[in-house]
């Protein structure tokens, strides 16, 4: 029998699956020797044996991988100066350079659930039970390749059963690195209290259900955590956060209870029943359990399921303390700022927010709060990106990138540092506004920069001069002498959709969003940019409108309704409209006509997020929002109320819905505001207006796209930026352009808001490097 040798380097997410196990078992299966090592880039195995066990043996791990890997590239090449090999072993970690692959936190397995409720299991009620193929990763890691020495659980040295367990081939324990027990494991305690192990999780078990609030540390960072059927509990945890309107998302016990809350259609619960586990989006069941204060005037509820053990045992423990069997989840920080991840932070910024403080002593490494998804197309539409999806990167095609760190925007912010063909977006990591959050993005770029091995040599930031996003990469660059790469905001929202779907260009880009710093020095954000990776141009926007009272009008839409009826229709009718609609006083209506004919903290603006929050004013949904989007989608779910028999089918004439102006496209968002106060002024519902104005914007976005595709044949459209995660809009949008034979790219797994914007810097800055160099 001839003796064939190959050497496999297997690529992608390989390391904290159980790869190396799994690759084990199969070599005893297929009859080979050799041996398997973690490289950190890759696996690499020695595979010896005849030429069909081996052949065997690759077809396995093609067909057979762990249930959490992802291999992207087996490299299969023969090895003939190997040595004779007389058995099969897992041999020591090595490091080796290359393009690095990091396994996200996995939600903890069926399997571990039900060890973890049976009681003659070693591991009932572990709070930290794990196996290969679930439990931190991430979250727990200091540097590849991926070994217990090199996490936060290097300092619990494995009990002799644990480390049998980790030893032997045939466990589910094989090579897991996290693997623990009670007699060895992390411990819980409630912090600066004395309970410590159970009599910790009792207390915390019975201040929930008292009506109390608890803030429990989980896998990416602690919780705020409260009876999500208890109006009186709930409104306790909002005034001590002060967060009087903002949805809080739900843990459900298990599926049942998620599905008694939301209709829950079979790819929700895929989504909701597997391994990631984000908060999803779904719209309310009547006569649920939640109360609604905690998500008063949404018809949708952020709902997911335990991820970790000890979420479990909140629910369910030999205590004979009953709970509900749905919680008040929420992130344990003030609203923008990064999520509290240790004791220090706790004591910090939670002690005023909840009752007790249930924390552990395995540390986090890296920051990952919730994701949180919607759903659009039956498909996942992401609101936030992080635990679960972090660090996982998008492969583009083409010239691979030097290395590139992009600090992504001001506002949900979230980095990316790319090498080669890989783009590894961050965790979300909060709002930039909050010095916090600043120093928390700082400390997590540095993290990841070791981590994935990339040291950048540009540094790509929005165009904006006064974002702290900004201020920071300049300060990036200097210090490391690198280059840095302004990209303006909107083509980056652009470049980010484009570079999910691999898309290289060119696209007519249709950016709406908040605001954001234009090539020309005023406030851009109802955008059509025909782009490519290689630049853009500005070929048409939203009628500009002046935007006055500074921060102020980015919460106050009434603002922007008065100057807008200032401007069409002069300052005394738009007193007599605003007192007719109860828009704002008149002489707060006067104050606004004042500024905008003086100048005074007045700019020119196309911003379609404030468009929304104009339209919501004048139709009396929101004068003002006490959350970021609250206006807009308070706007979007007047409109999804509007029974279709009651929907208008046209809004503007073909000839009405587009200008030009000084060489640029107009869309005649100006003329549309308008019909909504006229028809408004006349007593038409509410409801059936929001809806026509939906309406009225996907008509003027067809037109524009028809106009560009005339001039310049691009017949590819990318929908994206904040107001495109109104799924009403996306959906009239979409139809009505495919109707036209244009290819439409909408996003996935990168949010349209601001939290994707990153990843369009990258990309935007890697080519441009590219263009710069021999």
């Amino acid at each position: 029998m001839s003796i064939v040798t190959k050497r496999i380097r297997v690529y992608g997410i390989v390391q904290g699956v159980g790869f190396r196990p799994t690759v084990s078992r199969h070599a005893m299966t297929s009859g080979i020797t050799g041996t398997v090592c973690n490289k950190g880039p890759y696996v690499e195995i020695y595979a010896q044996g005849a030429s069909s066990q081996v052949d065997s043996f690759v077809e396995l791990l093609y067909t057979q991988p762990p249930r959490r890997a992802a291999i992207l590239k087996l490299d299969v090449r023969p090895a003939d100066d190997a040595p004779a090999f007389t058995d099969f072993a897992i041999i020591e970690s090595e490091k080796t350079k290359g393009e690095v692959f990091v396994s996200p936190d996995i939600a903890i397995c069926d399997d571990c659930v039900r060890e973890l409720f049976d009681p003659h299991n070693r591991r009932y009620l572990h709070p930290f039970i794990n196996c290969t193929c679930c439990g931190p990763r991430l979250t727990i890691l200091d540097a590849l390749p991926y070994d217990r020495e090199r996490t936060s659980m290097s300092v619990f040295p494995m009990c002799p059963s644990c480390a049998t367990e980790y030893y032997t081939p045939k466990t589910r324990r094989y090579d897991a690195q996290p693997v623990c027990c009670n007699d060895c494991g992390p411990t819980t305690y409630l912090l600066d209290r004395p309970e410590r192990g159970r009599a910790a999780i009792t207390e915390a078990r019975r201040i929930i259900a008292g009506g109390g609030t608890v803030a429990i540390k989980g896998i990416g960072g602690f919780h705020l955590c409260c009876d999500a059927t208890s109006e009186a509990a709930v409104n306790l945890l909002r005034e001590r956060k002060r967060r009087s309107a903002k949805p809080f998302a739900v843990m459900a016990r298990n599926l049942a209870a998620a599905q008694r809350e939301c209709e829950v259609n079979a790819v929700a619960e895929e989504i909701l029943t597997g391994h990631q586990k984000p908060i999803l989006l779904l719209p309310k069941r009547e006569n649920g359990s939640v109360c609604d204060a905690v998500a008063p005037d949404n018809p949708k509820l952020g709902i997911m399921l335990p991820y970790a053990p000890l979420q479990l045992l909140i629910f369910d423990y030999d205590d004979g303390i009953q709970m509900p069997d749905c919680l008040v989840m929420t992130s344990a920080t003030d609203s923008g700022a990064p999520i509290c991840r240790d004791d220090d932070d706790a004591r910090r910024e939670l002690d005023n927010l909840c009752d007790a403080i249930l924390s552990h002593d395995r540390l986090i490494r890296v920051r990952a709060d919730d994701t949180v998804m919607d759903l659009f197309e039956d498909k996942p539409y992401m609101v936030r990106r992080s635990r679960g999806w972090t660090p996982l990167p998008f492969i583009l095609t083409g010239p691979g990138a030097r290395g590139i760190l992009a600090v992504g925007g001001e506002l949900k912010n979230a980095f990316c540092v790319a090498s080669g063909e890989m783009y590894y977006p961050s965790a979300y990591v909060g709002d930039l506004g909050d010095v916090r959050t600043v120093e928390a993005l700082s400390e997590t770029i540095a993290r990841m920069e070791t981590l994935l091995e990339i040291e950048p040599q540009v540094v790509a930031c929005d165009l904006h001069p006064g974002y702290n996003s900004t201020m920071l990469a300049q300060r990036i660059a200097a210090e490391r002498g690198l280059e840095l790469v302004p990209v303006q905001h909107h083509y980056a929202h652009v470049a980010s959709c484009m570079a999910e779907n691999d898309y290289a260009g060119p696209v007519i880009g249709v950016s709406f969003d908040g605001t954001g710093y234009g090539t020309d020095g005023t406030i851009w954000g109802g955008e059509v940019l025909l782009s490519t990776y290689e630049g853009f141009e500005r070929l048409g926007h939203i009628a500009a409108f002046p935007q006055p009272g500074g921060d102020a009008s980015a919460r106050e839409g009434w603002r922007i309704a008065a100057a807008m009826l200032s401007t069409q229709r002069g300052t005394a009718r738009a007193k007599e409209i605003a007192t007719q609609l109860r828009l704002c006083a008149t002489n707060e209506a006067q104050v606004i006509g004042t500024m905008i004919a003086r100048g005074l903290n007045t700019v020119t603006s196309t911003s379609a997020g404030r468009l929304f929050d104009a339209v919501s004013a004048v139709l009396g949904i929101r004068h003002a929002s006490s959350f970021e989007g609250e206006s807009a989608t308070q706007l979007q779910f007047a409109a999804e109320r509007c029974p279709a028999a009651e929907r208008p089918v046209q809004v503007l004439q073909a000839d009405e819905r587009l200008r030009t102006e000084d060489g640029a496209l107009v869309l005649a968002t100006d003329t549309l505001f308008a019909r909504i106060v006229d028809a408004r002024l006349a007593g038409a519902n509410v409801e059936r207006l929001a809806y026509a104005f939906h309406l009225g914007l996907s008509e003027l976005v067809e037109a524009a796209c028809q106009a560009v595709r005339k001039e310049t044949g691009v017949a590819t459209v990318a929908l994206t930026g904040g107001c495109y995660q109104n799924t009403l809009l996306l959906a009239l949008c979409v139809n009505r352009l495919r109707e036209q034979d244009f290819v439409v790219l909408t996003h996935s797994l990168v949010p349209p808001n601001d939290g994707g914007i990153a990843l369009g810097q990258a990309v935007v800055a890697a080519r441009r490097i590219q263009k710069e160099e021999p």
